[in-house]
């Protein structure tokens, strides 16, 4: 298998960022994501796909809630991406100073996101180093029309600190990732 021309292909993919929030009534907590589809082409049936790795405090709360919120971001909110991205849930309260309400769904939404989803899930997938979550849309905001934050130009746009720590985790991730496929397809299914 060539790897390499894999991931050339999906290097020339851009992929809009996402802020997936949850909260179990205790705890709540948030990461940024770029594993979400849509997963129905029905209108009044709204669904997403999502893929969460299994060491991030937002899966554990959404494995205890059942539910997550999803939100596009702007190039205004650059800043939650540094926020969701670089720290974990389990050393401090991400939304903690954001705009927040409960959802139909109980998972927390950032009102001032450009849009959100609110969602319940309905199925779970083990891939090894995930759990890719089947939701339906229990409530939503369209987006306002401003440029929605994609990977590419958040690294663009990013300072180069910042742009340093962001590559740095995706090695540090990748290869905790890589250990988790390996263990599960080898019988760990």
């Amino acid at each position: 298998m060539d790897s390499a021309a894999a991931s050339k292909l999906f290097r020339r993919l851009d992929r809009e960022l996402w802020v997936v929030t949850a909260g179990d009534g205790v705890r709540r907590g948030g990461l940024l994501a770029t594993f979400v589809s849509q997963a129905s082409i029905v209108p009044h049936l709204p669904r997403v796909l999502v893929g969460l790795a299994k060491r991030h405090h937002t899966w554990e709360l959404v494995e205890s809630s059942g539910a997550f919120g999803l939100h596009l971001l702007g190039e205004e909110q650059l800043d939650w991406a540094w926020r969701f991205g670089l720290s974990s849930g389990r050393d401090s309260d991400k939304l903690s100073g954001l705009a927040t309400r409960v959802g139909a769904s109980g998972a927390p939404l950032l009102t001032e996101a450009p849009g959100w989803l609110d969602c319940r899930v309905e199925a779970r997938l083990d891939t090894g180093d995930r759990t890719v979550y089947l939701a339906e849309v229990v409530d939503a905001r369209a987006p306002n029309p401003c440029p929605i934050l994609t990977v590419k130009r958040m690294l663009q746009m990013a300072p180069a600190d910042r742009r340093r720590i962001l590559e740095e985790q995706l090695v540090r991730d990748g290869a905790a990732d890589a250990c988790a496929i390996e263990e599960w397809r080898r019988g760990g299914r």
